[in-house]
């Protein structure tokens, strides 16, 4: 059929950018973006390396389990989730399989806590480990997991939740440049941004149920800037317009619906579309604001922002006032903050296109590329 032949090309192609010399890791990074991602965990245990610049000749040897568990702060709370963990296996998989893998998760987490006392555990951790250690074992889990928490999740490993906060601060902007009514809805009904903590520090692997689902993401994620996660956030409120729309519009029942993730979604036109909003709306221009003002204030000043965004639980809230005093101040010189506005009426034709092959994943791969540790720098100053 066609669809075994386009597979069958994709694969090649997977390949042949992995034998050229040197890798050809843009080529494997459009592969993994593109329709279908990376095809097969076969391939995953290869290309997922490249991606994250892990050397697969020279990994570390498996942790030793009694010395990781014994004194260690986080053991107690690790085990506990990882044995909350049993809907992340695949169903029928005996029990003693089961019990095995899940003690391999312990010692992968305590392994890489151990290596890299500046990380902090958080729930939700060990949803994004096991699905590597699922795919790729758990030698290779280790050394992905170990640099992926030194870069993508960096952040949500802080002592604080303060810059996981800050990553939610840009779901209701993008949603705003796409649909405001969608986004003053949201606003009226007071949502704020909880209701999508989970997918974003578990990279969807606690909430979706279908692991195919999940291992197609982590291509699309592996390859792309650390904020692209948001972005399908974003696209996944946007996609539900009308159930939002016609929701009541309170806290409680916006929360609810937008907390229970439809198990059903049509993956690869999501994929599409947050790469599409990526290129046009991407994280600079969204941070913009908020990080130039947290530069030029002292902490004195700005506490007063932080006290009331974690009281309304709505850090949203106070971006949108900052942008909005900001645009006032800068009106007069018809600032280029003003031009994504107008965008808004091209809305439909962006949606409708599907350029995860063509302009979109060359940007990404370009921004996946650079962005550390310039990144860190240009949003969380």
């Amino acid at each position: 059929t066609d669809f075994d032949s386009k597979k069958k090309r994709k694969v090649a192609e997977i390949y042949q950018a992995l034998n050229s010399d040197p890798i050809d890791v843009p080529a494997l990074r459009r592969m993994a973006i593109s329709e279908g991602g990376l095809l097969t965990d076969e391939i995953r245990c290869k290309v997922w390396p490249k991606l994250l610049s892990v050397n697969t000749d020279d990994l570390p040897p498996l942790p030793a389990g009694k010395e990781l568990r014994e004194d260690n702060k986080d053991y107690q709370q690790v085990l506990l989730d990882v044995r909350r963990s049993l809907r992340r296996f695949p169903p029928g998989m005996p029990d003693d399989q089961r019990e095995g893998l899940q003690e391999e998760l312990i010692d992968i987490i305590l392994h890489v806590l151990k290596r890299n006392p500046q990380l902090h555990y958080y729930q939700g951790y060990h949803d994004i480990v096991v699905t590597f250690l699922l795919v790729v074992g758990a030698r290779l889990a280790t050394a992905l997991v170990e640099k992926l928490s030194t870069h993508h999740l960096r952040d949500f490993m802080d002592p604080t939740m303060e810059n996981t906060k800050h990553i939610l601060n840009y779901l209701m902007p993008i949603i705003d440049q796409v649909n405001p009514e969608v986004h003053d809805f949201m606003q009226s009904a007071e949502v704020g941004t909880i209701f999508a903590l989970s997918w974003l520090i578990t990279w969807f692997g606690h909430v979706l149920s279908d692991f195919r689902h999940v291992v197609r993401l982590y291509d699309f994620f592996l390859a792309c800037h650390p904020l692209m996660p948001i972005y399908f956030a974003a696209v996944i409120v946007l996609y539900r317009e009308q159930e939002v729309l016609d929701c009541e519009c309170d806290m409680a029942s916006v929360h609810h619906l937008l907390s229970q993730i439809p198990q059903d979604l049509p993956y690869e036109t999501l994929i599409s579309r947050a790469g599409d909003l990526f290129v046009q709306f991407p994280p600079s221009e969204l941070a913009r604001e908020a990080a130039q003002q947290q530069v030029e204030r002292t902490a004195a000043s700005t506490f007063k922002d932080f006290e009331l965004a974690s009281v309304q639980q709505r850090p949203d809230t106070v971006l949108r006032q900052r942008f909005r005093e900001r645009l006032r101040g800068e009106e007069r010189t018809k600032s280029v903050l003003t031009k994504p506005r107008t965008n808004r009426f091209v809305k439909l034709a962006v949606m409708g296109l599907t350029v995860a092959l063509g302009a979109a994943a060359l940007a990404m791969v370009k921004s996946a590329l650079e962005w550390a540790p310039k990144f860190e720098l240009q949003i969380f100053p």
